[in-house]
């Protein structure tokens, strides 16, 4: 049986805590600039020490400042974000003496600690991922009703039939609260709906269609001349894939802009801090996230996302779980310093047939 490990919170009554000062600050003076010296958020559990009090920022990010509002409470907020006048927790200094305690060990167990040295700890093709197969399909149905699940998608999740059919799946049973991805996604998505294909390919047999190359483009025309994605999905009598399943279940898709973007879809965020706005409504929530073949929204969900998170006043960690038949984009996830991370080498479809092959029968 699955279960949330417990978090052990420092112990404040430590000596070098108590006599510990409070955290320094200093006030925002320029819109959007932070105070010289700020201090800059981790994805770790960070507790400042306020009027006497060690606490904790509940919901935290990458490269953010702690900021302490009027009523004492605490957000981590993007630089661009910074008013005038804000309090800014300031120091370097995050042993706990100057005010500033980051926490990295409170989910750590003795079964936790491994041999400096061991054959095979990598991760690569070679790796058996059986058990991480086996977390994951535990952890989706603890989540299911007790967290909340994002999923941020490249369009190889949705290239072939089987793997649509795994995605509608895996929403239609409550296992996603919330999609991330961007135009190809959705537009592959939808083209796969409306003719069948996946950039003009069949999505069955892989034969490449005459004009098939125009059916990404016609699905946007004809989704954007609806107004938006689910008042087309209506009008066009959507009835299959990724994004009528969003639809259907309500969960909400948040798609992000790229230079690269045919169309796109009017769904699509185009300014890139609104859509990271949107992105971090949810994974402020998020409990466990899977990114599946999409390097750049991995990554930035990835900086976005705290390794644990509160819910209900408990401290629980995050889980996230990278799929991509790339060894080197799953590094660089890694590298990018999202180290909270399990990774899965597999081609995408495979491992969406093998998910929820345990997810019905396991």
């Amino acid at each position: 049986m699955f279960q949330i490990p417990n978090y052990r919170s420092p112990d404040f009554n430590q000596e070098k805590f108590l006599n510990a000062p409070d955290a320094s600050t200093s006030k925002v003076e320029i819109k959007g600039v932070a105070p010289d010296h700020y201090h800059a958020t981790s994805m770790y559990p960070e507790y400042y020490k306020i009027n006497g009090k060690w606490v904790l920022l509940a919901h935290t990010r990458m490269d953010c400042v702690p900021v302490i509002h009027p009523d004492g409470s605490l957000e981590a907020k993007e630089f661009r974000r910074l008013e005038i006048g804000e309090t800014v927790i300031t120091g370097r200094i995050d042993d706990g003496s100057q005010g500033i305690y980051l926490y990295s060990s409170g989910f750590k167990t003795q079964e936790n600690q491994i041999d400096t040295f061991a054959f095979r700890s990598g991760r690569s093709r070679e790796t058996s991922f059986d058990v991480d197969y086996n977390n994951l399909v535990e952890l989706l149905r603890h989540d299911r009703d007790n967290g909340y699940i994002v999923w941020v998608l490249g369009p190889a999740a949705i290239f072939n039939i089987g793997a649509r059919e795994a995605m509608e799946y895996i929403i239609d049973q409550g296992f996603a609260h919330a999609v991330f991805g961007g135009n190809a996604v959705a537009t592959h998505d939808l083209e796969g709906a409306l003719f069948g294909t996946a950039l003009g390919q069949d999505i069955s047999t892989r034969e490449n269609i005459h004009n098939g190359h125009y059916h990404h483009l016609d699905a946007i025309n004809m989704i954007n001349k609806s107004g938006s994605i689910h008042q087309g999905v209506k009008d066009l009598g959507i009835d299959n894939g990724l994004i009528y399943s969003c639809v259907k279940n309500e969960i909400p898709f948040v798609l992000a802009g790229s230079i690269r973007d045919d169309g796109p879809l009017r769904d699509v965020i185009d300014d890139m801090s609104s859509v990271q706005d949107a992105m971090r409504e949810h994974t402020k929530k998020a409990t466990t996230i899977v990114c599946l073949a999409t390097q750049l929204h991995t990554i930035a969900t990835g900086n976005l996302t705290p390794s644990y998170t509160v819910v209900d006043g408990e401290v629980r960690p995050v889980y996230i779980y990278a799929i991509d038949v790339s060894e080197f984009v799953l590094n660089k996830l890694r590298d990018r310093g999202s180290l909270e991370v399990t990774t899965i080498v597999s081609n995408i479809q495979d491992f969406l047939y093998k998910l929820t092959d345990k997810l019905k029968n396991d």
